[in-house]
């Protein structure tokens, strides 16, 4: 295949990114350890489910869409920065509430769809994510890919995201990770909702610098 460099150098520098602790990773975390693995790797897939977004957007010319139109950056910003620190202050206010452990098959069905929501709207909403993609592509997208090319990275995206998240989930939803986290949920939770809400009030400081 004569595109295989670029597809490699696209796997590497995905990979890259997507091991880089940000919002998606300690998304997927607190999920893991807070419900169950099942519901740590619906956020999983949620995760691959943006990445496949991203990837077909940055083939679709995300880059250049961007820089045609400098205002979209900012609206992106804007976006993220308001739904990171929702979210934030979602789970900062739940910090003391108490952790059900036990789900019905209709209950524990329905929390595995909010999670892989959950999963993809949170990777949907980074900006920063857009443009890694954006930035990748344009550097490694071959003059006149084919279509094979395309199925295969927009594939490879799926599989990075996904895979990365999913090793994440079966690490933290063991027995003892998920023991401390329930001994520690009041903390745990505030620091990861307050991580959470600073990621999204910098999105919106920078997008008002921005603008």
């Amino acid at each position: 295949m004569q595109d295989l460099p670029a597809l490699l150098g696209i796997f590497a520098a995905l990979t890259v990114g997507a091991v880089s602790p940000g919002p998606s990773f300690l998304m997927v975390a607190r999920t893991a350890v807070s419900s169950s693995r099942a519901d740590g790797l619906s956020a999983a897939l949620g995760m691959g489910a943006g990445g496949l977004v991203f990837a077909a957007a940055a083939l679709l010319g995300l880059n250049g869409l961007l820089l045609a139109v400098p205002a979209l950056y900012v609206v992106l910003k804007v976006a993220g920065g308001l739904y990171l620190a929702y979210l934030g202050a979602r789970i900062w206010r739940a910090a003391r509430q108490p952790l059900a452990v036990t789900q019905s098959v209709l209950s524990a069905s329905a929390t595995a769809w909010k999670s892989f929501a959950l999963g993809f709207t949170t990777q949907i909403s980074n900006p920063k994510t857009a443009i890694v993609y954006a930035s990748v592509f344009a550097a490694f997208l071959p003059a006149s890919p084919s279509r094979a090319f395309n199925v295969a990275v927009v594939t490879l995206a799926f599989a990075i995201e996904t895979g990365w998240y999913a090793l994440v989930t079966v690490a933290l939803s063991s027995e003892r990770p998920r023991g401390a986290y329930l001994r520690f949920k009041a903390w745990i939770d505030r620091v990861a909702g307050g991580v959470m809400l600073l990621l999204g009030l910098k999105l919106l400081s920078s997008a008002a610098q921005r603008a």
